[in-house]
């Protein structure tokens, strides 16, 4: 009998985390399920309960489950907090990626390991482009993987994701203008919709066609090598609001604050992994779609 590949998944309580660990258990991994907080998952996965910002945690983990393949998804992804409280921001991207990349050099160093960034990183070269502190976490996070790889010659790929939507809780905005919908339909919530600014263009990828990404990476990417996990095609915010008046019966109106054309398509492209085999397969208005159902049942 063929021995199931050990795979880590953090962050599995997290948004791309709970589609990760049906994917990857649907595909016959051996998934160990990381998390600071209980999660229900299958009962085919192992549930491990681990402070990522403290070293000792991690490492006696890594001992413990030995894995082959890491999917590190962990860390704090909103903009705002990081902002309040920056300190805390770098534990959870930089210092967590620290030390669990070095927990698997003293005990798993031939361990293939995809390292989720963000398409917020900046270029380290340039210390005047820094937006905010999570694009400084995320941007450290990446340093330290690139360079532990460097230094103990270990396999390390870095996943960059645009902006992920589909069912599930998400802080994203299509999940912030489902559920504004939800209480249009359920309380009778005044049917507006607020948006800065409709013409904003952004790349949209549906979650679960992400985590089909990071199993092309996990199976066929180049350690050292970065992947943009996108679209490739942008679209506007009023587009989005559009595709939501189509799934919904309620007459929602759209507030802004500018109408400026934009034309700033964001430089994420994803031919590194189409040429490995991989492109989106969900349409975007299936993501809308499927992303009001979840808000519907979930309410």
């Amino acid at each position: 009998m063929k021995q199931r590949r050990k795979l880590i998944i953090t962050g599995a309580s997290g948004f791309t985390g709970q589609h990760a660990c049906a994917h990857f258990l649907k595909a016959g991994y051996d998934i160990t399920a990381v998390s600071r907080k209980k999660i229900n998952v299958d009962a085919q996965i192992n549930m491990e309960y681990c402070d990522l910002t403290n070293g000792n945690e991690v490492y006696q983990l890594v001992k413990k489950i030995k894995p082959q393949y890491v999917l590190h998804l962990a860390g704090q992804n909103h903009v705002g907090a990081s902002w309040v409280d920056p300190l805390s921001t770098l534990e959870a991207n930089s210092m967590s990626t620290a030390y669990l990349i070095d927990a698997l050099r003293r005990e798993s160093p031939t361990c293939k390991i995809v390292i989720v960034g963000s398409a917020l990183q900046f270029d380290p070269a340039s210390l005047n482009s820094i937006p905010h502190p999570y694009s400084l976490s995320k941007t450290l996070q990446v340093l330290i993987a690139q360079s532990w790889a460097a230094l103990y010659n270990m396999e390390v790929i870095i996943a960059k994701p645009s902006n992920l939507i589909g069912p599930g809780v998400s802080t994203g905005v299509c999940s912030i203008f489902a559920q504004k919908i939800i209480e249009m339909e359920k309380k009778g919530s005044e049917k507006v919709l607020e948006v800065e600014n409709p013409n904003a263009q952004r790349d949209f990828l549906d979650v679960r066609d992400a985590v089909r990404a990071y199993d092309f990476l996990l199976k066929d990417g180049k350690s050292g090598e970065t992947y943009d996990v996108a679209s490739g095609h942008t679209c506007s915010l009023g587009q989005i609001i559009q595709g939501y008046r189509t799934v919904t019966k309620e007459e929602i109106k759209m507030s802004t604050q500018s109408n400026d054309l934009i034309d700033n398509k964001p430089a994420i492209e994803p031919i590194k992994l189409v040429n490995l085999g991989w492109k989106p397969s969900i349409p975007l208005e299936t993501s809308i779609r499927d992303i009001l159902t979840f808000y519907r049942e979930l309410n």
